[in-house]
């Protein structure tokens, strides 16, 4: 029956069945690209036609070598029989091919989230986030913990970590994020001064420009802007590097050696991000008060000593404490975002791009409640009454 099909297919396979149940197929001569091989349907047709064959299995005492060739045609067949719930015994093959077969079966497949995507309702994705967020929140709080006690053993003195590295990461997370910083604080300056001002003008009380610049910029805007950046440009490195570090197996190297992910990879980034963002907060604001002071002299006929001296009676340590405080929780944050997504990320190139994704918007979001938490509060304790 099958011989017809190929002309070589009773010179490669044999089918014997040892009992009703069970179908042995015999693997003989040369499995490899070079040959003229045996398709896979035959195989299925006749395990279709017999509604009795309960499970295959294989020998291969006579097949003399094989290739990629034998791989792929017994991934078509154990996928057919998975499918149909057929038992495969895989006992007779060579232990190499085994090993790869367990291989191909244990990688990650790549879902195809956009068809199930469109074929899901707003409901099922918003219930299918909500519980992600619920099965995530256990991991998020062990490496809470884990980084407090990173911290912890950091201030006895207890923490590995390579103190060369975490001032490149600091002066990768400080002084080269200046330029972007400089530029999106600026422009946000401006935007604040034009639009403070064209309403400020109707009552003649332009020199309030520099009030509103200042305290706005100081206190929120300055702060909440930087974060967004580093959100994008230092969360998703961190991320990005954890990540790359877990695809090629690098952080289990260091738990092999004995030395904690926690100290040697987590803390140092947590750590510059707290000691990089208030500052990098207290550039901001300083920025936009310069981009104020152009709006206000090019545009409004206002000096700069009349803007200066506005802004120091407008301005107290009150505003730049706030500032500098909100910019160190922010920096937490983003920190501990883009290590978490880092340290989560799966083992292949597709995970690093969720990871470096995930982190990014994790960061934002919790920078935007964290923001908005602490204004309340801080208006709650009296902190917003200006004078």
């Amino acid at each position: 029956m099958t011989a017809q099909h190929n002309p070589d297919f009773n010179s490669m396979l044999e089918f014997n069945n040892p009992n009703p149940v069970t179908l042995n197929i015999v693997l003989k001569g040369s499995w490899q690209l070079q040959n003229v091989l045996p398709p896979v349907e035959p195989v299925i047709r006749k395990l279709s036609s017999s509604l009795q064959i309960e499970r295959i299995s294989f020998s291969c005492a006579a097949s003399t070598s094989w290739d990629s060739r034998l791989l792929i045609f017994l991934s078509k067949l154990i996928r057919y029989c998975d499918e149909n719930r057929l038992q495969v015994i895989t006992d007779g093959l060579p232990a190499g091919v085994r090993r790869l077969l367990d291989l191909a079966a244990s990688s990650p497949t790549i879902k195809a989230t956009s068809q199930r995507g469109n074929n899901e309702s707003l409901l099922s994705r918003v219930g299918s986030t909500t519980q992600d967020l619920v099965a995530g929140a256990p991991d998020a709080l062990r490496f809470l913990g884990a980084s407090l006690k990173s911290v912890a053993r950091l201030v006895t003195g207890k923490a590995q970590y390579n103190r060369a590295e975490f001032f490149y990461i600091l002066q990768q997370v400080g002084p080269q994020a200046l330029p972007i910083v400089s530029l999106i604080s600026f422009l946000v300056g401006l935007i604040l001064a034009y639009m403070g001002a064209l309403q400020l003008e109707r009552f003649g009380a332009q020199i309030y420009i520099a009030d509103l610049v200042g305290i706005a910029m100081v206190r929120e805007i300055g702060s909440l802007m930087t974060a967004i950046i580093v959100t994008g440009r230092t969360g998703a490195a961190y991320a990005a590097e954890l990540g790359t570090m877990q695809v090629n197996e690098e952080i289990d190297a260091f738990k092999t050696l004995g030395i904690s992910p926690m100290d040697y990879l987590v803390m140092p980034r947590l750590l510059a991000l707290v000691l990089m963002m208030p500052l990098l907060s207290l550039y901001a604001g300083l920025v936009g008060i310069v981009a104020g002071i152009i709006i206000s002299v090019n545009v409004f006929d206002l000096s700069v000593y009349e803007y200066y001296q506005q802004t120091l009676r407008a301005l107290n340590f009150t505003h730049f404490a706030v500032g500098m405080m909100k910019g160190t929780l922010y920096g937490v944050l983003i920190a501990l975002a883009g290590c978490l997504r880092g340290i989560q990320c799966g083992r292949s190139a597709q995970a690093v791009g969720q990871a470096t994704t995930s982190a990014v918007v994790t960061g934002i979001i919790s920078v935007v409640i964290a923001a908005s938490v602490t204004t309340v509060m801080l208006q709650k304790m009296g902190m917003y009454e200006f004078h």
